[in-house]
C-alpha cells in the first residue's frame, strides 16, 4: 500500500491546502461576481440640456457616458443603459445620435447610461456583466437609483444584453432592429423562469422583420403593430400592457436611433416613472 502524503493526512496540511484553494479561487470568484472597476482617470461632469452629463473612461473598457436629467428624483427613479450597435463609437454614438436630447424627451425619471460595446463582428463585447458596468460606475462616485433597470440595444448592441439576461434586475429590454442572435438568451428571458412574468420585450424591426417574425410566433402573448406612433397615446391598451410587443418599423436600420422618433416614445412604454 502506497502511504498517504503528509499533506493529505494532517490537520495542518489539510489546512494548508484549503488556504491555497481558497487563495486561487478568489480571483475567479471576484471575476464571476463583476467586481468594481476603478476608472483610470478623472472623471468628466459637465451640464447638459439642464442635467449633468459625466464621461468616466476605465482601462481596457473604454469610456461610459452617464446622463442624469433636470428635475431627477433617486427615490423614484430607475435606470436606462443604452447599447450602440456597429460601424461607431460609444462617443460618437453619443453625440451623432443625439443621445441626451432623446433621453431628455423621453420624459423619464431615470439615470442613463451609454457604455462602449463593439463596434464590429471582430470586436468582442465589453461589458459581459451588467451588475459589473453598475459597480464600476458607483466606484466613480455616481450613486445610482434602486429603480427598474431597462435595456435598450440598437443593432449589434444585441451581442451585449444577451450576456445580461440572467440580471435579476432587469426588467425590460427594448431591441431597435436587433435581433441579430441570441434567441435562447431572450427566450429564456421572456418565458422562463418565476419572474418571467414580470419582464417585458419591445422588439422593433426593419432589417430585421423575418428574425423577429420567427422568434414571436413561439408566443401566445406577443402583439403585432405596424408603426411606431406620434406618442404614447397612439399605442392601444392591449399594446401597453402586452409582455412581448413587436413592431414592424416605419424607419429604416439606422433611422430607428436616429429619426429621435423612436426612443423617446418606447421608453413610455417601460416601468419608469415620469419626471415630476
Amino acid at each position: 500500500m502506497r502511504p498517504v502524503p503528509f499533506l493529505f493526512s494532517s490537520p495542518i496540511g489539510l489546512g494548508l491546502l484549503l488556504f491555497a484553494f481558497l487563495a486561487g479561487a478568489a480571483p475567479a470568484r471576484a471575476a464571476a461576481q463583476g467586481a468594481a472597476i476603478r476608472p483610470s482617470g478623472t472623471v468628466v461632469e459637465k451640464p447638459l440640456l439642464g442635467g449633468k452629463h459625466f464621461r468616466i473612461t476605465y482601462p481596457k473598457m473604454g469610456a461610459v457616458h452617464v446622463w442624469v436629467p433636470k428635475g431627477y428624483v433617486r427615490k423614484t427613479a430607475g435606470i436606462v443603459v443604452y447599447l450602440h450597435g456597429y460601424h461607431t463609437t460609444v462617443d460618437k454614438a453619443f453625440v451623432d445620435h443625439k443621445l441626451a436630447e432623446q433621453f431628455s424627451k423621453s420624459k423619464q425619471n431615470a439615470i442613463f447610461i451609454v457604455p462602449a460595446c463593439p463596434g464590429g463582428k471582430e470586436e468582442g463585447v465589453i461589458w459581459t456583466s451588467l451588475s459589473q458596468l453598475k459597480k464600476s460606475i458607483q466606484a466613480a462616485n455616481i450613486r445610482l437609483p434602486d429603480g427598474e433597470t431597462v435595456v435598450a440595444a440598437h443593432s449589434g448592441g444585441f451581442r451585449t444584453v444577451r450576456h445580461w439576461t440572467d440580471n435579476r434586475l432587469l426588467k425590460q429590454i427594448i431591441l431597435l432592429d436587433a435581433m441579430y442572435g441570441g434567441f435562447n438568451e431572450f427566450k429564456d428571458f421572456i418565458a422562463t423562469g418565476a419572474r418571467a412574468a414580470h419582464r417585458r420585450m419591445i422588439l422593433v424591426t426593419a432589417d430585421t422583420d423575418n428574425q423577429t417574425r420567427q422568434f414571436t410566433r413561439e408566443f401566445n402573448f406577443a402583439v403585432t403593430r405596424t408603426g411606431v406612433p406620434a406618442d404614447f397615446t397612439g399605442f392601444t391598451s392591449r399594446e401597453k400592457k402586452s409582455r412581448l410587443l413587436y413592431i414592424k418599423s416605419q424607419y429604416d436600420h439606422y433611422g430607428i436611433i436616429t429619426s429621435m422618433a423612436v426612443l423617446p416614445v418606447l421608453f413610455r412604454l417601460t416601468p419608469l416613472r415620469l419626471l415630476p
